[in-house]
């Protein structure tokens, strides 16, 4: 009995070790080199979610403005292997709130996937316009 009650508290205790290197938000508060490999694949992959989103929202529901992307403000939902194990094309699907650019306001939520392989070669395959915040923010 007493060595099933040390189990569980070793158990707990390396669980918990694991969960301080989060936020309560599920924020990473340090770095790792998974995040380090996603920051990078972010700040490559930005000009052309850029590129697809200022096409979309100016003018049609951005006149003043074009929207502008922060890498902070990228959410990886999805990545998949179009062609098989360790094939060099893959799709990435995205949740990215664009900005205003200047007070950093969200202005609205998309959901986008690419495909991106050897070359590079980089082609949005989907985009989903999920939200249009209300502008300027109140």
């Amino acid at each position: 009995m007493k060595k099933m009650f040390l189990i569980i508290i070793l158990f707990l205790t390396v669980i918990i070790s694991f969960q301080s290197a989060t936020v309560s938000s599920g924020e990473p508060i340090e770095d790792s080199e998974e995040l380090q490999l996603q920051d990078m694949l972010m700040l490559m992959l930005t000009p052309y979610i850029q590129k697809d989103l200022n096409s979309y929202y100016h003018p049609k529901i951005l006149k003043d403005f074009s929207p502008q992307v922060t890498p902070w403000k990228i959410e990886i939902i999805e990545i998949k292997r179009v062609n098989g194990f360790r094939g060099f094309q893959l799709q990435i699907t995205f949740d990215i709130e664009p900005t205003d650019g200047g007070q950093w306001n969200p202005i609205g939520k998309d959901r986008m996937t690419y495909e991106i392989s050897y070359g590079p070669e980089v082609k949005l395959i989907n985009h989903t316009h999920l939200k249009t915040y209300k502008y300027p923010p109140e």
